[in-house]
């Protein structure tokens, strides 16, 4: 059995996409070069501050 990476300034978790979204998402991560995991903290910090927002 493989020993899972530690990750130090993440966390892992599971999550699943509406399938219509996959294929952008792909695309975009391939066009900007950026990591799949580094567009998921923009978009959760997106909406954080979206709610935050209707908190306050």
């Amino acid at each position: 059995m493989m020993a899972e990476p530690m990750l130090v300034n993440r966390t892992r978790f599971t999550s699943s996409l509406k399938n219509e979204l996959m294929d952008g998402f792909n695309k975009l991560a391939e066009d900007t070069r950026i990591p799949k995991t580094r567009l998921m903290d923009e978009a959760i910090e997106d909406l954080l501050k979206k709610h935050a927002k209707k908190d306050g």
